[in-house]
């Protein structure tokens, strides 16, 4: 791009946001008592941070005493609400999920582009982020127009957080059709060839033009502008456009001149030269970008369409960078070249969430004036306000910014799902915003479009205006007049006291133990009897299979009252590494603040001391222990990439079944076998405990990769970056690359993980051997090496050599690698030792912190009534895993208790719309003839994985008597 080229250009005026300033005040302090030395200092240092960085204005700020060990006091019950979900939410989610499935089947391949746009609405209202990009992947793969796929290639990207990767840039290729830049500009459908390789690598952006004599050239006559003169073919020229052929060749004054005046049309000499050598050559590569903006002005004036076309495109590969962009979808937009905004437009969105602070941007993007304009050219919909708000939301979701993005939301929304997303999406910001009349109109828009879960915003806006009553009545004419939900219980809790309160808040638990808001309440309502022993055992037990920064920052809260400051700090560090910016009590003051002044009440421990704690703490499955661990080692350490590896291992839970699917994680998985009459063998796969935050795993991946100290390092960690955002090939690729540069452990593990992550023949499961092998010849430490050896023994099983499998676990065992009890017990089972198999796991559960695995696996190796016993256990510890419920359902059916045995599956299914459970559930539905249940299950099971092939085949057996 020239520099400097368009000095016309207009400056567009800063659109400002809007900061929020009102903050609820905190409860009163507690009575003054006598504290410790370590209380007051740490009282001391708070108070100091409150004199300069309180928020509240004098009228509201409560001093509290001096000797107060917290200044905010302890949390009190009256000050927590649960936060509204901005996303879709559904009373009969499953009937949604098969509803969402069939569309898709059934619409034409034009329209199947809009239908995954619907199921990626549904799918970011659940927990599993790699359904939303499945869905998202394939909303792009059959995205029919030019707007569609730079705005859903671009919104990928963004999932990837390829900003966050230092020496990148927004244009960069991934090196699929799917994501390229240039390939998105291409019109046509065609989608097959999404996920091909792109043409990036070979592309020349310099176009060979052959020269063009004049010489021969017969003119017969000119166009005058001022004193000069351009000679032209008359035939040519009207070959431009129906206007120039009527002006030359129907009878004007024109068809008679040899010699036209042109001077008053806005176009230079320079520009009708290259017009008339366009009629000749029919390309606009030679020109220079300005003239090429002239020829684009004349084309428009002429209605020479192909004239436009040429300059479009040529103008479009121009656009690299966010200067270029903002300086020519000006020109874009006044002469309506729809690949010219599309090329501008996708540089916007590549450089999100950066450019949604850019001034220009936000004006064209933004503004309800921007959106009319970029409608005019056919860059306006649902799906890139949908993208934006997104940014918006979790950039400042009570911003002005965030608001525009939202009425534009509002404008394009046609569909009844997109009218209710939009409306509700406005209704949670102008909830966050205090506009709490403005938040009940655009819930009440939803509820009525059809959102029942909207009606929680208009119970929670009329709380808020002071009609404590009437919210109370919304709640409970929902709860009567459908199937009730953990969420609106937890919600009609708000507006009751007393006993009732507390029985809505435990039947919340009850339908949906995944709510955190129910726990903490009963936790507080401990602590506000003095019982603070109680109040973080309740608070443990989500913890035990949810870890969420909320629930760890009302626990520190909870440790700092009982002067626990170890476990205090614990928390918040763990807290920090799930959202780095979380602000405390009440968002009065910075995690990174209180670590601080809670460092000096503790033990002091240098890098060596920290290596072995986390050995301690991974050693007995303390997964919060363990992070809290490594980011007091990034803290001594911050460029530390192989700390930021070991993070984002830790945080990276659930990966599902086998092998193949557990080498990264540390711990195994097996598959447990439960004999059923109806359907013989089912394989139920059990999974070890993780945290889950794959998001935040990704952050620590990336900045691994930033902070790699050589090239062999970099490229196992973007191989690890590849494959989890679903690019299998590539990250063996990097893996390969890696080895060839150095031999590392890492390079292997990942070489081995990507090409296991398959069913393994013999020979690969050889080649995968082979390859853990080399990792084990590699320096490491003992905590990686212990995985390493966990996983080489979990192959040798899978090959049938238990003997050096049992090697292998034993081996991992006396470096402390405790899941390899998991393993071992395996091995004992496969040989026939069930006692010795029970025994080892009965080892790890004593061992382990997050046992509710080992609880579920120790009862494959015991009898029904005590494997039932360790089950129970299991949900009481961990209500997420689904094995226990599909265990239990299948002994009912066994009895013949096929409805006690179905709604053992619904009970699950409420909270967790699982694959597994769906397909079992839509089996039993089978069994006893209830065909349109059974469709509807698997319906709504392949909607979460369309290529599961149980659900495939059962789907069509169920739906042969109907065809």
């Amino acid at each position: 791009m020239h520099p400097n080229l368009f000095t016309t250009m207009r400056t567009l005026k800063l659109i400002e946001g809007c900061k929020a300033t009102a903050l609820n005040p905190p409860p009163p302090p507690p009575p003054p008592s006598t504290t410790e030395r370590a209380g007051e200092k740490l009282f001391q240092h708070l108070q100091d941070h409150l004199r300069v960085n309180s928020f509240r204005s004098k009228s509201n700020r409560t001093h509290p005493p001096k000797d107060s060990l917290l200044p905010y006091g302890l949390p009190n019950t009256d000050l927590l609400e649960p936060q509204i979900d901005p996303s879709l939410k559904f009373v009969d989610l499953i009937d949604k999920l098969a509803e969402v499935y069939r569309s898709i089947e059934n619409c034409s391949q034009f329209e199947k582009a809009d239908a995954f746009l619907e199921q990626c609405a549904i799918f970011r209202g659940l927990s599993d982020p790699k359904l939303f990009r499945r869905s998202l992947r394939s909303a792009r793969q059959h995205a029919v127009n030019v707007h569609t796929k730079v705005v859903l290639a671009s919104w990928l990207r963004y999932e990837r957080r390829e900003d966050e990767l230092m020496g990148t840039t927004s244009m960069d290729c991934c090196g699929r059709n799917l994501e390229c830049p240039k390939a998105s500009l291409v019109s046509g459908y065609d989608p097959e060839r999404v996920y091909d390789p792109c043409l990036c690598s070979g592309y020349n952006g310099d176009v060979d033009v052959e020269e063009c004599s004049t010489s021969e050239v017969d003119y017969d006559m000119s166009f005058c502008i001022g004193d000069d003169e351009v000679p032209c073919v008359r035939r040519k020229i009207a070959s431009l456009s129906i206007p120039f052929k009527a002006m030359l060749y129907a009878g004007f004054r024109e068809t008679k001149r040899s010699t036209i005046n042109f001077t008053r049309n806005g176009i230079s000499v320079e520009g009708m030269r290259a017009a008339e050598m366009f009629t000749r050559v029919r390309k606009v590569e030679m020109f220079p970008p300005n003239v090429v903006l002239e020829l684009l002005t004349l084309a428009n004036q002429f209605c020479c369409d192909e004239l436009k076309a040429a300059c479009d495109m040529f103008l479009a590969r121009l656009v690299s960078n966010l200067d270029d962009a903002v300086l020519l979808i000006e020109y874009g937009l006044e002469e309506a070249a729809y690949l010219l905004v599309a090329a501008c437009l996708q540089v916007f969105l590549r450089e999100l969430p950066n450019s949604i602070h850019n001034p220009n941007v936000v004006k064209i993007l933004c503004s309800a004036e921007g959106r009319e304009r970029l409608a005019l050219v056919g860059h306006a919909s649902f799906t890139l306000y949908l993208f934006l708000s997104q940014i918006a939301m979790e950039d400042d979701m009570k911003s002005n910014t965030t608001v525009m993005v939202l009425e534009c939301l509002v404008e394009c929304a046609v569909e009844t799902w997109q009218k209710q997303l939009a409306c509700h999406q406005l209704g949670v910001v102008m909830l966050e915003r205090k506009e709490y009349k403005d938040a009940q109109r655009w819930f009440n828009s939803a509820a009525k479009s059809g959102h029942v879960y909207s009606l929680v915003g208009v119970a929670r806006s009329k709380f808020k205006l002071g009609h404590r009553y009437s919210a109370y009545k919304t709640m409970s004419s929902l709860i009567s007049g459908c199937s009730a939900t953990g969420w609106m219980y937890q919600e009609r809790s708000l507006y009751r006291i007393g006993e009732e309160k507390v029985l809505d808040i435990d039947i919340a638990t009850d339908l949906d133990p995944t709510l955190t808001f129910p726990y903490k309440f009963r936790a507080v309502s401990l602590v506000e009897e003095s019982q603070f022993g109680a109040a973080v055992a309740e608070l443990n037990k989500i913890l035990r299979f949810k870890v969420s920064p909320d629930c760890l920052e009302m626990r520190a809260w909870i440790s700092i009252a009982m002067k626990n400051f170890e476990g205090a700090l614990k928390d918040i560090r763990a807290l920090l590494t799930l959202e780095p910016n979380f602000l405390m009590f009440n968002k009065q003051i910075h995690g990174d603040h209180m670590v601080e002044l809670l460092r000096s009440l503790v033990q002091r421990r240098n890098q060596a001391d920290c290596w072995m704690q986390l050995y301690d703490r991974w050693s007995s499955v303390d997964d919060i222990g363990s992070l809290a661990v490594v980011h007091h080692m990034l803290a001594n350490d911050p460029g530390k990439s192989l700390l930021r590896f070991r993070q984002s291992l830790l945080l990276l839970r659930y990966i599902q079944g086998g092998f193949n699917r557990t080498i990264r994680t540390w711990g195994g998985s097996g598959t447990v076998r439960v004999r059923n009459k109806y359907f013989g063998f089912m394989d139920f796969r059990v999974h070890l405990p993780r945290l889950n935050c794959q998001k935040t795993a990704m952050r620590s991946l990336r900045l691994a990769r930033n902070h790699s100290k050589s090239e062999h390092e970099r490229l196992v960690y973007e191989g690890w970056i590849l494959y989890d955002t679903g690019h299998r090939e590539e990250a063996l690729a990097k893996a390969e690359q890696s080895v060839s540069i150095q031999r590392s452990f890492e390079a292997y593990f990942l070489k081995a993980y990507a090409l296991a992550d398959s069913s393994l023949d013999p020979e690969s499961s050889k080649y995968v051997i082979q390859l853990l092998e080399e990792a084990l010849r590699c320096p490491s430490d003992g905590l990686r090496k212990g995985q390493a050896l966990n996983n080489l023994g979990s192959v040798y099983v899978d090959c049938g050599k238990l003997d050096l499998a049992a090697d292998c676990y034993k081996n991992a065992l006396t470096i402390k690698h405790t899941r390899a009890h998991q393993g071992l017990a395996r091995v004992y089972h496969l040989k026939s030792q069930r006692k010795d198999a029970y025994n080892e796991m009965t080892k790890l559960i004593e061992k382990a912190q997050n046992n509710a695995s080992a609880f579920e696996k120790r009862s494959e190796y015991c009898d029904r009534e005590v494997a039932q016993r360790d089950l129970v256990m299991a949900t009481q510890l961990d209500p997420l895993r689904t094995y226990p419920y599909r265990y239990r359902a299948a002994v009912l059916m066994d009895d013949h208790k096929e409805t006690e045995a179905t709604e053992e599956l619904s009970k699950a299914i409420a909270f967790k719309p699982d694959l597994q459970l769906l397909h079992l559930r839509a089996a039993f539905f089978a069994s006893m003839r209830e065909t349109t249940d059974a469709i509807r299950d698997c319906e709504a099971a392949l909607s979460l994985d369309p290529c599961h092939k149980d659900t495939i085949n059962l789907y069509h057996k169920v739906r042969e008597p109907q065809a």
